[in-house]
This record gives C-alpha cells, structure tokens and sequence, in this order.
C-alpha cells in the first residue's frame, strides 16, 4: 500500500514537471514589431485602406479610426487582442493594447504574451507589407 502511495505521488511530479514546462514554453517576450516603411509615393488614404486590408484579411475588426490610426481587435475562441496601428507619410507602426486569455503577465518588468499574439501581429506586419508594395504599382 506504501509503495503504490509513493508511486501515485512520484507520478504526480512528474506530470506536473512535464507539463509545466510547454506552458512556460507558451509564453514570449511582448515585442512591439519595427515599424513597416511607408514607399514614397503611397499617399495617407492608401496606408490607412492597406492596414484595414491586412486586419480585415486576418480576423481583426477595426473598432475605432481617425486620421494616423487605427483601433483593431481580434476575437477567436476565448481570446482576445486589442492593437493600435499608428501611421503617417513615412511608416506603420503596431502596437499592443490589451489582451484577455493570451497569458499576459510581467515577469521582471517585462512584459510576456502567449507567443501565437506575436505570430498574428508577425502575419500583419507580412501582409502589410505586401500590400504596400502592390499599392506602388497602382
């Protein structure tokens, strides 16, 4: 009977040890993206029509807009991520908001997110960016 207790509770730590770690590994630093470059002869109602295609293209609703920004959410499943896209003649720039069951936590003074936040914001930045480059040769 001893013996089976000490193997209920020896299993138990290792479950614990073995799936603690993949949540840990869930969790990355939250990196605002380098701001993406605006092509030169790309005026502001093309920038603001290309970053609405590129959320619009990805899941995100655009929740509030005035002139150099943007407002988007994402809502999937139980999650959700809410950005800032802040543009001018220049460059576009994205950045975190808020989020809800994406893991954010600060260890250390630094922020941490679930890491899919940095791959959808990565996804954005590549679409974008493409579409940019498309607007040139409109």
């Amino acid at each position: 009977m001893r013996f089976m207790q000490v193997m209920s509770a020896a299993l138990a730590l290792a479950a614990a040890v073995a799936f603690s770690a993949p949540v840990q590994a869930r969790s990355a630093p939250l990196i605002d993206p380098d701001p993406v470059a605006v092509p030169a002869n790309v005026g502001a109602e093309k920038v603001a029509k290309d970053i609405k295609r590129a959320l619009a293209g990805r899941g995100w609703s655009v929740t509030a807009e005035q002139p150099g920004q943007i407002d988007s959410t994402l809502n999937l499943r139980s999650h959700v991520a809410r950005i800032r896209v802040t543009y001018d003649a220049k460059q576009v720039r994205f950045a975190y908001v808020d989020s809800r069951d994406l893991d954010y936590k600060l260890k250390n003074g630094k922020p941490y997110i679930h890491r899919n936040y940095l791959g959808w914001i990565g996804y954005l930045v590549s679409d974008l960016s493409t579409n940019l480059q498309l607007s040139t040769q409109d």
